[in-house]
């Protein structure tokens, strides 16, 4: 799971996990038999089937959140890319790739291929299908 899906419910839940961890702690000290080993597996048990239904919930808010994250950086790359298209330098690596470098932006690819690989302000922002605007920038960078 993701260490953010659970940082997220242990906020929202604490107090219902300090409550169960009090049982744990009062049935452990109190009851002496193997009955209390069938507690604890019962309120451990109660308390993975809540989280459950609680983690799948904030999964796909976390999702959500990072997939609106992505297109809002795509977006902003997008719009760099218009702005420092004259200050970009084009390289051709020799084995049919390339390397175009702006000063927030860097784009890696090879001539054959339709995609290239988008790394804005030294962070990777995946790989990119090349439309009309990162066409005009590598034609500005290799015009530079």
């Amino acid at each position: 799971m993701d260490t953010q899906v659970w940082l997220e419910f242990l906020k929202q839940n604490w107090l219902v996990i300090v409550i169960a961890l009090i049982v744990l702690f009062i049935v452990i000290n109190l009851v002496k038999t193997v009955i209390k080993w069938a507690l604890v597996i019962l309120i451990i048990g109660g308390l993975l089937i809540y989280s459950g239904i609680s983690l799948d919930q904030i999964s796909e808010v976390v999702t959500t959140v990072k997939n609106e994250t992505v297109d809002t950086v795509k977006t902003e790359a997008m719009n760099m890319m218009m702005k420092e298209a004259k200050e970009a330098k084009y390289t051709s690596n020799g084995d049919g790739t390339f390397t175009v470098k702006a000063p927030n932006l860097e784009l890696k690819g090879s001539s054959e291929s339709k995609e290239v690989e988008v790394s804005f302000r030294g962070v990777s922002v995946g790989t990119w299908d090349i439309n009309e605007t990162i066409q005009e920038f590598i034609g500005q960078a290799k015009k530079n």
